[in-house]
């Protein structure tokens, strides 16, 4: 696994997230570029993080989950917003209708779908 500091990574050059229901507490590090330790403690801070636990308090992430760990991780590192800041900003009804935010999410999507149609040419 390759270490890389999470702010040198921007939301754009993230990896597209695999077509799976479930993902680890791991896996969801890898693919939003943070520590374990830090997805923990967003559970904490932010209300519409809530992953399904399993045996022994195992964490599985569904793929709402990493979209919104991803939507956190940008309005904190790349936007600049506290904790309370971003907290807010997702609670609020503007979020839905936020336009750079859509358009991250298209672009994820996009990105996406291309890996899709590769394997099906293959």
């Amino acid at each position: 696994m390759l270490e890389v500091e999470s702010s040198s990574i921007s939301s754009s050059e993230l990896p597209p997230i695999p077509g799976k229901r479930y993902f680890t507490i791991g896996e969801v590090s890898d693919l939003c570029a943070v520590k374990p330790h830090v997805l923990r403690y967003w559970e904490q801070e932010f209300p519409q993080l809530k992953p399904v636990k399993r045996r022994g308090n195992r964490r599985y992430y569904q793929r709402q989950d990493v979209l919104m760990i991803r939507q956190i991780r940008s309005l904190l590192y790349d936007q600049g917003f506290t904790i309370g800041g971003a907290r807010q900003r997702l609670s609020g009804e503007d979020v839905r209708n936020d336009l750079k935010q859509s358009q991250q999410l298209i672009k994820l999507m996009r990105a996406e779908l291309e890996d899709v149609l590769q394997i099906l040419r293959r």
